[in-house]
């Protein structure tokens, strides 16, 4: 609720346990979203952990800054999962 009030999108108390449902789905499938390319390492580094989620809705990634070039069009929203593989910290970039 705090997180939609400092973005300016006018949250409804009354559907607040509707948003955070789809919210907890969203960032589930993007973990898993990550878990999937971390495959390709998996089997030399093991399974990785999260170091940091951010929400990043008013910074464009390197992607979206292309696609607004070409489109006009902006994602709804950014999260950056910056995850420990073997030691070493790698970001990842989902925009919405």
């Amino acid at each position: 609720y705090s997180a939609m009030q400092k973005k300016n999108k006018g949250p409804e108390t009354n559907h607040m346990e509707e948003v955070v449902a789809i919210h907890n789905a969203v960032n589930e499938q993007g973990w898993k979203e990550v878990l999937r390319w971390e495959k390709f390492h998996m089997w030399r580094y093991g399974t990785p952990s999260l170091t940091k989620f951010a929400g990043k809705s008013t910074e464009l990634s390197p992607k979206a800054r292309i696609v607004q070039f070409l489109t006009g069009r902006t994602p709804f929203d950014r999260h950056d999962w910056i995850i420990c593989r073997g030691g070493r910290s790698v970001r990842y970039i989902i925009d919405y």
